[in-house]
């Protein structure tokens, strides 16, 4: 899982994923999750998704708003699990979150 904390984390990996040539359009899930508990915020880049935590580590918690860009905004809701994925068009400057 990767956890992109802010846009120079972001710019590198967009430019590995093109070196990689992958396909697009492509949903790739780099651990963004939210909990059952957790609720839908439009206000935040992130929508209430946070990074889900491997091995003990801690994901950053404050998120740029950079980072806020949303292919289709998620579902509003505060009782079900959901996962969100990087969402990659046909260029590299053609990326969004995507549930």
């Amino acid at each position: 899982l990767a956890w992109v904390s802010g846009e120079p984390e972001l710019l590198a990996l967009l430019a590995l994923l093109a070196e990689a040539a992958v396909p697009a359009p492509a949903l790739l899930w780099v651990g963004l999750k939210r909990n059952a508990s957790a609720c839908t915020h439009a206000e935040h880049p992130l929508r209430g998704f946070s990074w889900e935590a491997v091995g003990g580590g801690t994901a950053p918690r404050e998120v740029p708003a950079a980072l806020g860009r949303w292919v289709k905004e998620p579902v509003r809701s505060c009782l079900v699990a959901r996962c969100a994925g990087l969402h990659l068009a046909a260029t590299p400057e053609s990326w969004g979150w995507k549930e």
